[in-house]
């Protein structure tokens, strides 16, 4: 299944926020990080750049958090998914910017804070998600010291480790010198 542009972009933006926290500490405990991380995804509009606003965005980080933990239950998936929705007050309209010249959704006004407008426009592509039956690609990192989530878009949906802290590698290296250690018990 292939998502639209905005969508996949929304979604791997909604993976580093929830990541931000679950991996070497809080990545945006300030204002400064918040703004390089709404940078880094093209997000416009208006910033406050105060303590509320750094505030409200941790309380989205969490809440998107859970929307993983329960990923493998479409129902409450799609109750919180609603729930944002109806949260954030979305109403879709198009858009595109010279940096993005392919149309795309935006879901609240650019005067709405940025935690609305990051809101709305995550719980829009996780509606994409589940409407298209692939809420299966949101996963938490399989590796047993992490609890990094990630978003498989692999063709087969088989990707289990995120990218944060080289889980994959860390397990097949440790698979490997297991099977040597039984190997050269035998």
């Amino acid at each position: 299944m292939i998502f639209s542009h905005d969508t996949e972009v929304t979604l791997r933006s909604a993976v580093d926020l929830v990541n931000s926290d679950r991996v070497d500490g809080d990545q945006l405990a300030t204002g400064e990080a918040l703004n390089r991380f709404l940078d880094d995804y093209g997000t416009t509009g208006r910033r406050d750049n105060d303590a509320a606003e750094l505030a409200a965005v941790h309380q989205l980080r969490q809440r998107l958090g859970r929307v993983w933990t329960v990923a493998d239950d479409e129902a409450r998936a799609v109750g919180q998914v609603n729930a944002l929705l109806s949260d954030t007050r979305a109403a879709p309209w198009l858009t595109r910017h010279p940096e993005m010249p392919e149309w795309h959704l935006h879901l609240a006004s650019i005067h709405d804070p940025v935690a609305q407008r990051l809101g709305a426009e995550i719980a829009m592509a996780l509606a994409d998600l589940i409407r298209a039956g692939e809420l299966r690609r949101l996963k938490v990192c399989n590796a047993p010291d992490c609890d990094a989530v990630l978003f498989d878009m692999s063709r087969n949906r088989s990707r289990m480790f995120c990218d944060t802290g080289n889980c994959g590698n860390r397990q097949h290296v440790a698979a490997y010198r297991e099977r040597r250690a039984t190997a050269d018990e035998q």
